[in-house]
């Protein structure tokens, strides 16, 4: 495999072929006024009380040394500038170094034999700067998101608190309207359980970093486990199930990640999923991977939101009210976990259906 050649190591030849060229060039130089000296010498007689006859006369005595001479100063001359040239490139590589980590958007310029060097640098700067606003982004997220959960927390507390002390001070009510409002507590309980879970996750999101334990297993199992583990789920929406599992397919992985992965997935599937609709899943092996497909139908993505999908903290609905609005981590946390598997996982969004892919290798230990 050819190896690109370095920047730095691209100009060092650079400037030692330069060197070399002024080298000759001098050399060339020195020996063509030396021959055109001596002829234009030779064509004309002088007497030995000449300037000229005297200045020829005594360079023949002192012929060696002065073509030492010559050639000593010259190539000391060239060596002198081409010796400065990379320590003027160093400063000015150091000062554009120092500019990259500015806070400015300005691009760095550099002399013309550093082009490949400021269009890496400006590369860097670049990447530097979007990472910095993705950050912010993120983070900003997050703190609206927090705001959001800490607002929502006390809604449900205070539902909880108003229907159990009406319970309390209401011994008598009927059997029918103490049902009533044990399920509203029961479910304004849940949903503040939900509210605190999504807090632990953007903390554990924030502060961990997420590891392999592999192991071999059997993954046709285990979506077959998962599936029927949300039967009940589906049921409330009147949604089904339709799965094409391949059987028997086993690939060393991670299995509590992957289940999280799947479980957010088909979590996700199911609240935007359009009433008395099918949830799709299947398996299938291709070559050293296998290929995990997630759909549903419901309202289609729009491009911008579709990009952001996995980003941190981006909830597709933006209400903090719906109960669907999770902590924008669940997809986030998925595509980190397959990643890190060696795999990827893709989202698309058409004609009212919504559509996640993923690809793993059948063996993440050849990978991490």
């Amino acid at each position: 495999m050819n190896k690109k050649k370095k920047p730095l190591t691209g100009l060092s030849i650079r400037l030692f072929l330069q060197m070399l060229a002024f080298g000759a060039l001098y050399t060339f130089l020195g020996i063509a006024l030396f021959w055109l000296f001596g002829n234009l010498y030779h064509r004309t007689a002088y007497q030995a009380d000449d300037l000229i006859y005297r200045i020829v006369q005594w360079l023949k005595i002192r012929w060696d040394l002065f073509a030492i001479g010559y050639f000593a100063v010259g190539y000391l001359a060239i060596l002198f500038y081409f010796w400065r040239k990379p320590f003027a490139y160093l400063q000015e590589v150091s000062d554009a170094t120092d500019r990259v980590y500015r806070g400015d958007n300005r691009l760095i310029e550099l002399s013309d034999p550093l082009k490949e060097i400021e269009k890496q640098m400006n590369q860097t700067k670049v990447d530097l700067i979007n990472k910095d606003k993705i950050a912010k982004d993120a983070e900003q997220r997050k703190n609206d998101l927090i705001t959001y959960l800490a607002h929502d927390l006390k809604t449900p507390v205070t539902s909880v608190i108003g229907y159990l002390s009406l319970l309390r001070d209401e011994p008598d009510i009927s059997a029918e309207l103490r049902a009533k409002y044990t399920g509203i507590a029961l479910n304004k309980a849940q949903r503040l359980e939900d509210l605190i879970n999504e807090l632990f996750d953007i903390t554990r999101f924030s502060l961990s970093k997420l590891t392999l334990e592999p192991e071999r297993i059997g993954l046709s199992r285990m979506l077959e486990q998962i599936t029927s583990e949300f039967i009940p789920i589906l049921a409330e929406k009147e949604l089904v199930f339709h799965t094409e599992i391949e059987p028997n397919i086993e690939i060393v992985c991670d299995p509590n990640k992957l289940e999280r992965v799947f479980d957010n997935l088909i979590r996700n599937a199911v609240s935007y999923s359009t009433r008395k609709t099918a949830v799709f899943l299947s398996l299938r092996r291709i070559e050293d991977a296998v290929e995990i497909i997630v759909q549903n139908k419901g309202k289609t993505i729009p491009e911008e939101k579709l990009e952001r999908i996995f980003e941190q903290f981006f909830r597709i609905d933006t209400s903090r009210a719906s109960a669907t609005g999770g902590a924008g981590l669940g997809l986030a946390i998925a595509r980190e976990i397959v990643e890190l598997h060696g795999g990827k996982i893709q989202a698309r969004s058409e004609e009212e259906t919504v559509t996640f892919t993923i690809t793993i290798p059948a063996d993440c230990q050849k990978i991490v």
